[in-house]
């Protein structure tokens, strides 16, 4: 009996752009929370702790937008369900922008397929 399993790997990279000089605390995090209905979900944790107005744009290899929209509050939390059948292996863009900051951060997220095929032998007597 050969079994074949479908893998898909995501994997981040972040830049963070200011205008001003020096370091500044990231506020943002992106992270795989998991699928749901076979459905890449991701989730968006903002960590202000003062009230402050973000955009987030989707964009996809070839910038074309997927979502966009704007969030206004404190310690926001936002999940985003990705659909596979637009999106097959491409590498997306995910930028994260806060007014009063005046920050920019960018994901990008990228998804690969990968097919393992496991062969198994047993004995039956």
């Amino acid at each position: 009996m050969a079994i074949t399993l479908i893998a898909f790997t995501f994997s981040f990279s972040t830049v963070t752009l200011a205008n001003e000089e020096g370091p500044k605390k990231t506020v943002t995090e992106l992270k795989y929370v998991g699928k749901l209905e076979n459905q890449p979900v991701f989730q968006l944790d903002l960590n202000n702790t003062e009230e402050e107005e973000f955009s987030v744009t989707f964009r996809d290899e070839y910038g074309n937008i997927l979502f966009s929209e704007k969030f206004t509050g404190a310690n926001i939390t936002k999940k985003f369900l990705l659909n596979n059948d637009e999106l097959i292996d491409a590498r997306l863009n995910v930028v994260v922008k806060s007014k009063k900051r005046n920050t920019t951060e960018v994901y990008i997220i990228n998804r690969s397929t990968s097919y393992v095929e496991e062969t198994v032998v047993n004995k039956i007597k």
